[in-house]
């Protein structure tokens, strides 16, 4: 219950995402963020919301911890829509956290990932990965890399 204990407090995020995902695109847009997470539950969630001062958004993460299936559900949430993405759902293992959902991208079915990983006290990556193939391939498309503030 206690896997994003890490999380909690203000982060520099260095954001490194694909320009077109899914398409064989190989040029790469960076910019910055700042993340703010908090506890709640008692450490069984938490939300974060993070900034992209250069993109002009902001969003809204939620991960909840399902005690009977010891597991993590991360919700996902945009000011550009206002909706809530459906959740990725997995678990930590050795220090790495993978996470797994469906998810429609421009308009097809696919498979979502994310990692958790290189985790220490004042670092963590995160990456967003799609599948379009069922699970056979995948495209990492958003890389985060994040130093505590």
């Amino acid at each position: 219950m206690d896997d994003f204990d890490f999380l909690i407090g203000t982060w520099t995020v260095a954001n490194r995402r694909l320009v077109e995902p899914l398409v064989g695109c190989t040029e790469w847009e960076e910019f910055p963020a700042t993340s703010i997470a908090r506890p709640v539950f008692g450490g069984a969630a938490n939300l974060d919301e993070i900034t992209f001062p250069t993109r002009e958004f902001s969003g809204l993460t939620l991960r909840l911890f399902d005690v009977k299936r010891e597991e993590w559900s991360l919700h996902w949430a945009s000011s550009r829509t206002g909706t809530l993405f459906p959740p990725a759902v997995g678990r930590f293992t050795g220090g790495r956290g993978e996470f797994y959902g469906d998810d429609i991208y421009e308009g097809a079915p696919i498979r979502v990932r994310l990692v958790w990983s290189e985790i220490t006290p004042v670092s963590a990556r995160w990456e967003q990965a799609f599948s379009a193939d069922g699970e056979r391939t995948w495209e990492t498309n958003w890389i985060m890399e994040l130093t505590r503030a």
